[in-house]
């Protein structure tokens, strides 16, 4: 609980604009397509290289039950989002997701799709590979490093299997096989989505997978297994579960990765 409670500072657009405010973000909404995406950015004047750090945050608020996903997927705890924050890197930007951080009459005008069996559907892979260049142009950036959270990781890997300028891929208790991930999870299959173990064709070797060995929501195991045919390596954070604590942490974790 200790862990959880300093990365509550989620819920609404505004709730989290002025979060990042205060540490240095600049908030916008992008649209793209049917796509509108709070996007943070932070760029310092020192730029000794030309790489852009870009986090994707998880898919959002927590299902009732298996069965009922929630009306709105905006997270009360942006992970990504409290991890960029540490990041001392010169330039560091923030993706939400599809539908999350929307008012009431923006929300409804987003299918439910897109936080359940098409979150991470071709359409949505396609907006983000839009996005990301659009951040390299606004940020003077040549090369990326992707970080993503959860189910940020999945779009991240599936983003940097398309990408031919990933200086790093980096996830964080991401459930990277996705189909093995929902049938242990007894879950109805994500059908309208792509899965990295069937989308990465050259495995990615620079690559880094963060898992807790406390991990009930995508145990080290499972990520372990996807290894061979996705590439990277694992790097298992014994006493961390899905939540705690990788935002506390990340700054000493980021360094393994350098």
């Amino acid at each position: 609980a200790g862990c959880a409670s300093g990365d509550r500072f989620g819920g609404s657009r505004a709730a989290v604009a002025e979060w990042g405010a205060a540490r240095g973000f600049d908030a916008q909404q992008l649209q793209l397509r049917t796509f509108r995406l709070l996007v943070m950015k932070r760029v310092g004047p020192a730029r000794p290289d030309a790489v852009l750090n870009v986090y994707i945050e998880g898919d959002g608020a927590a299902w009732p039950t298996p069965f009922h996903p929630p009306r709105d997927p905006t997270p009360l705890e942006p992970m990504a989002l409290a991890m960029a924050a540490v990041d001392p890197a010169p330039a560091v930007a923030y993706l939400g997701r599809p539908c999350q951080f929307l008012d009431t009459t923006e929300l409804a005008e987003c299918s439910p799709a897109y936080w359940t069996d098409s979150r991470f559907a071709p359409e949505v892979v396609n907006a983000y590979m839009a996005f990301i260049d659009r951040l390299k142009l606004a940020t003077d950036s040549t090369r990326v490093r992707l970080i993503g959270y959860s189910g940020g990781g999945v779009l991240a890997t599936l983003l940097a299997a398309r990408r031919g300028d990933v200086d790093r891929l980096i996830t964080v208790a991401a459930p990277v096989a996705v189909a093995e991930w929902a049938a242990w999870h007894k879950l109805t299959p994500l059908i309208g989505s792509m899965d990295p173990v069937m989308a990465v064709k050259v495995p990615l070797s620079n690559s880094v997978h963060f898992v807790g060995g406390r991990d009930d929501v995508v145990p080290a195991k499972l990520v372990a297994s996807s290894l061979p045919r996705i590439g990277g390596r694992l790097r298992e954070v014994a006493e961390f579960d899905h939540r705690c604590c990788w935002s506390r942490d990340w700054a000493r974790l980021l360094e393994e990765t350098r």
